[in-house]
């Protein structure tokens, strides 16, 4: 008797859209990023109480931009799902927390961004995280200054998107504390 193998899980299904971030058509993961199709994704910065940032060290085994550095968490927009449903799954699923979050920013999809319409979002926490070992290999805690001084010296050591999307942050008005 022959052992049957387990089945492969379906392969993602994405929105893909048009340069108005309309939906168009869905198609799988591979052929989006094969052809360099519009799609979605969601990044989280997520902020201990002290202020420092969380940064994750991506897997070898990634698709695009293994081992750098990059956003807290982030992912993909699946197939039928919008940005603000999409972001608590994947805080849940890469950090194994739950935050509340707040919706900073929509970047346009572009070469830095893998043509992936992009929102930002940022949280607070200062609860354990459990990170997904298959996503990243490691976390870090940084002072955004040390961050800016790191990206100053070895830009290629994060992904184009995390360059694009801290140095919008690091241009934004910050709130002083009274």
């Amino acid at each position: 008797m022959t052992p049957i193998e387990p089945a492969s899980p379906p392969e993602e299904m994405f929105d893909v859209v048009d340069a108005d971030d309309h939906v168009i058509q869905q198609l799988p993961r591979s052929e989006v990023h094969r052809r360099k199709l519009l799609h979605r994704a969601v990044h989280v910065f997520l902020f201990r109480s002290d202020g420092r940032l969380l940064i994750h060290k991506r897997s070898p085994a990634k698709e695009e931009f293994p081992s750098v550095w990059t956003s807290s968490a982030s992912g993909h927009v699946s197939a039928g799902e919008d940005y603000d449903s999409c972001v608590p799954r994947e805080l849940k699923e890469e950090l194994g927390l739950r935050a509340q979050l707040m919706r900073l920013q929509k970047f346009a999809a572009c070469e830095a961004t893998s043509w992936e319409f992009t929102v930002l979002y940022s949280a607070c926490s200062d609860d354990e995280i459990h990170f997904d070992p298959v996503e990243m290999t490691e976390v870090r805690w940084m002072e955004l200054t040390e961050i800016d001084k790191w990206i100053e010296d070895n830009p290629g050591d994060f992904s184009p998107a995390f360059r694009l999307l801290f140095q919008w942050f690091q241009s934004q008005p910050k709130v002083q504390d009274s």
